[in-house]
């Protein structure tokens, strides 16, 4: 049960009917069953390695077809005489005619080798090295010429790691590859899921052991356990732990019982033990990322990047890809798809689209699945191929409208920089005054929660649009406002945090959130509201981030900062596409704790937070100054 859940908070999603009649369930049931066969192959790699490979190939051959390919970490189960009850990237697409390939890559459940977690890509490669580029290189080779019915053409897509190794595919492409749609996808492992801007995403630490537990074999079954917690309160959990070197105990192999094959030299996580070893932006974590090579995407290989507004694994993996690959390939089909989702539900049959508390209206999922990403995989492996596909190169939806837009840019051409000021007496204002300081202090034994919630959960994902009411209530939250607005303010881009700052300390850090007040007076939601909260002055929270402060001038090279001096802290806030409606009110909020979804900052520098003792921790006095600003996107 605990293995079910976690592939589905990584991203593997499960797909679910929209209605519950006989007849729809005995369809959902049986169709691949009905209208595919099942081929389990082990395709060669270039250095021997061979790779398991599932392969669904419509019964009726007297076509070709497509073929459309997920690689992934997580499985392409059921193995032996079972079949998936849905395949491909939606149900349209498994009933327009497509063969559909899934395969465990290099060191993942049926796969031979070793697993590396986010291998790095070798740009020059000797005769028989391998990385992922070259795996997925040599198995679209293999299936071209050796899967019955194919018509030459081939897709790739996937979603959070899967869709990873989407972005891989593109890289060096084989000829055959035309059209790839990395989804929630992973670009830079020190920005992405476990890290936000050099902070360790403490909420994640149980998903360590799927990506650090070292097999060598291949195995049909998990190989791997998650440490069990003990406790429903995961704010006191970590709380009472106290600093990061008191989870190792988690992570030691001998507590497992994996067998005596594992080497001496295997026992400790690898993943962990490299978070550990590696707690600033070195050499390691830079040859992981793979926005850093979307210069090789060849101009041959169409690219669809989805990701949600609110998902809160993988947001700058998605927007940095688009962008990446929007920079280097000028001439290359590349567009981007937006929408009120968390990490994958995109992917799954709900009419009503919800995250946590907030409402965005129904059908948003179908009308992506049916009319843009079908239409995309159709026209680029079974049409024309060529640039005019009907789609707009941005297709993004206003969280505040709750209504799509297209664009023929992203950001859009006519939205403009603005700085809104952060001023005394609780304050957003266009105008600058003279510089104050405004003081709070960060009490490290009562850290800001993220979520007022009393949970363990996997990973959070609610709280990206979670009410931020309790945390503006607290003396720890500095809060700033606009006046209510007398018209639409809609924000299209990035958002650029330009605080000036001082600690009576040597360490900190800083998060920001940018926050939509709704109305007094606006009608509830009951089927969504958790019981105790009310629409009535909601706080959604429309995007936040965190800087560790000692990367504000390098996340290569950190350092502490002078006591009660005062500092430039910039935070990049990814991309939003929201209008604040008439009526509402633009509200920041800013912080030095987000507990425990990042871990807990000592407030005193040391050179590995991972490695820091009780001593080090230490309660410090804060200052944010009246001439920090907020730079935001608007669209004219």
């Amino acid at each position: 049960m605990r293995l079910k859940l976690f592939i589905f908070f990584i991203g593997l999603v499960v797909f679910s009917s929209c209605t519950s009649n006989e007849t729809d369930n005995k369809e959902k049931d049986t169709y691949v069953q009905d209208n595919f066969t099942k081929k389990e192959v082990a395709i060669t790699m270039r250095d021997g390695i061979k790779l398991h490979t599932t392969i669904y190939s419509p019964k009726d051959t007297s076509k070709s077809y497509p073929i459309l390919m997920q690689r992934t970490p997580y499985s392409s189960k059921p193995y032996g005489s079972g079949m998936k009850t849905k395949i491909g990237p939606n149900s349209h697409l498994m009933k327009e005619g497509y063969i559909v390939v899934y395969q465990d890559v290099r060191g993942r459940w049926m796969s031979e080798g070793v697993y590396d977690n986010m291998r790095a890509y070798i740009p020059n490669k000797k005769e028989n090295e391998s990385d992922e580029v070259s795996d997925t290189y040599d198995t679209i080779d293999w299936l071209v010429k050796n899967v019955d019915n194919n018509n030459g053409k081939v897709g790739t897509w996937g979603i959070s790691y899967p869709g990873h190794y989407a972005t891989i595919s593109t890289i060096d492409a084989h000829p055959a590859l035309k059209a790839a749609s990395p989804q929630a996808c992973i670009g830079d492992f020190f920005f992405d899921d476990f890290h936000h801007n050099g902070a360790f995403l403490l909420s994640y630490f149980r998903a360590i052991s799927l990506f650090g537990t070292y097999k060598d074999t291949p195995t049909d079954s998990a190989w791997y356990s998650f440490p069990k917690m003990n406790s429903q309160d995961q704010y006191q959990f970590f709380l009472d732990k106290g600093p990061l070197k008191n989870l190792n105990e988690y992570f030691q192999y001998e507590k497992l019982d994996i067998g005596a094959s594992v080497a001496k030299d295997k026992i400790d996580d690898f993943f962990w033990k490299e978070i550990v070893e590696h707690p600033n932006y070195d050499s390691v974590w830079q040859s992981k990322g793979i926005i850093q090579h979307l210069d090789k995407v060849p101009s041959t290989v169409a690219t669809m990047i989805v990701g949600g507004w609110f998902d809160a694994e993988d947001l700058y993996g998605p927007l940095e890809t688009y962008k990446g690959i929007e920079k280097n390939g000028k001439d290359n089909y590349n567009t981007m798809v937006f929408g009120p989702w968390d990490h994958g539900k995109w992917a799954r049959n709900s009419v009503r689209n919800t995250v946590g508390n907030y409402y965005f209206g129904d059908s948003i999922t179908l009308k992506f699945q049916s009319e843009i990403e079908t239409k995309f995989f159709n026209h680029f492996l079974k049409g024309p191929g060529d640039k005019n596909t009907g789609l707009p190169e941005a297709y993004v939806f206003d969280s505040g409208k709750k209504e799509w837009q297209s664009f023929e840019n992203w950001p859009p051409k006519n939205a403009v920089k603005q700085d809104w000021f952060l001023s005394d007496n609780q304050r957003l204002t266009l105008q600058k005054i003279p510089s104050k300081a405004m003081q709070f202090i960060s009490d490290i034994k009562r850290p800001v929660p993220y979520s007022e919630d009393i949970k363990t959960v996997f990973t959070p994902r609610k709280y990206m649009t979670d009410d931020q009411r309790f945390a503006a209530r607290r003396p720890d939250v500095l809060v700033f406002e606009t006046d209510v607005l007398t018209e639409n303010y809609t924000l299209a881009g990035e958002i650029l945090a330009k605080l000036k700052v001082a600690t009576t300390g040597t360490a900190a850090d800083w998060i920001v959130k940018v926050i939509d007040v709704h109305p007094s007076d606006l009608k509830e939601d009951n089927e969504t509201l958790q019981d105790h909260l009310k629409m009535s002055n909601y706080h959604l929270m429309v995007r936040s981030e965190v800087l560790r402060g000692r990367f504000r001038d390098s996340f290569e090279n950190p350092k502490p900062f002078t006591p009660n001096t005062k500092t430039d802290v910039t935070i990049k806030l990814q991309d939003v596409f929201h209008t604040f409606k008439k009526g509402h009110k633009l509200q920041i909020q800013v912080q030095s704790t987000w507990f425990p979804l990042i871990d807990l900052n000592p407030q005193t520098y040391v050179d590995n937070i991972y490695k820091a003792d009780e001593k080090d921790f230490k309660t410090q006095t804060h200052t944010v100054f009246t001439d920090s600003s907020i730079e935001f996107s608007v669209l004219n």
